[in-house]
């Protein structure tokens, strides 16, 4: 990728990442991807610790989100709740995906990247078809591209036994290489929340949580 590259995941507005790549998978791993699309639309609502901790949350992150592509604040709060919902139904840290949002689209909706990737978390459209129904226009949709994002990052830290520097490499499609997972974790520092951050509420948890009891994915599938 060398260093120009690399310094324009830096610059605000440019859609970089997200070049997935494609990989056989077994019919078990399939099912399970598949398993967590979004079967539902009432508005996700997020777990707190408690009512202060909610607001503090929604407070501080909402504050952050750039206001040229998050204008209005009811806006930003849908936004932050679902990113919430869908980090803490894969088992991620929300800052984590606040990061990779960052730095993958700049909270871009109808971002397209160089490879194709579309929306917030910049999904290649294959994932359409290996855990869709094929339409890759709903990678647009706010919900649908963020179950997506989380799901397919869960996916790639159960398949490189928990590592998150591979991890993101895989989803930038750069395993290996440090320029990508070096931005993302750059980028956790500017949405850090907790103790030591200035900002009030509990300390900033782990970037990779317990998964949840449902979807459950495999362990450590092939790859």
């Amino acid at each position: 990728m060398g260093v120009a590259l690399a310094g324009l995941w830096l610059v605000p507005g440019t859609a970089q990442a997200g070049a997935q790549q494609y990989a056989p998978m077994s019919a078990a791993v399939r099912y399970a991807l598949s398993s967590a699309v979004v079967a539902d639309r009432a508005p996700p609502e997020p777990r707190f610790a408690s009512m202060q901790e909610k607001i503090d949350w929604l407070a501080a992150m909402a504050e952050r989100l750039p206001r040229r592509w998050k204008p209005d604040y009811q806006t930003r709060i849908e936004f932050l709740k679902t990113v919430r919902f869908e980090a803490d139904r894969a088992g991620l840290d929300p800052q984590l995906v606040l990061a990779l949002i960052d730095v993958e689209s700049y909270f871009r909706r109808y971002a397209v990247s160089h490879a194709g990737a579309r929306g917030y978390m910049q999904v290649m459209p294959f994932w359409a078809d290996v855990i869709g129904d094929g339409d890759a226009s709903k990678l647009f949709d706010m919900r649908i591209n963020l179950r997506y994002g989380c799901t397919i990052l869960r996916h790639y830290l159960d398949t490189e036994g928990g590592n998150l520097f591979l991890a993101l490499g895989r989803y930038n499609g750069s395993r290996g290489r440090s320029e990508y997972p070096d931005a993302v974790l750059r980028a956790m520092g500017r949405w850090a929340f907790g103790s030591g951050t200035g900002v009030p509420g509990p300390a900033t948890a782990p970037a990779v949580r317990a998964v949840p009891a449902a979807p459950s994915l495999p362990a450590r599938p092939q790859p």
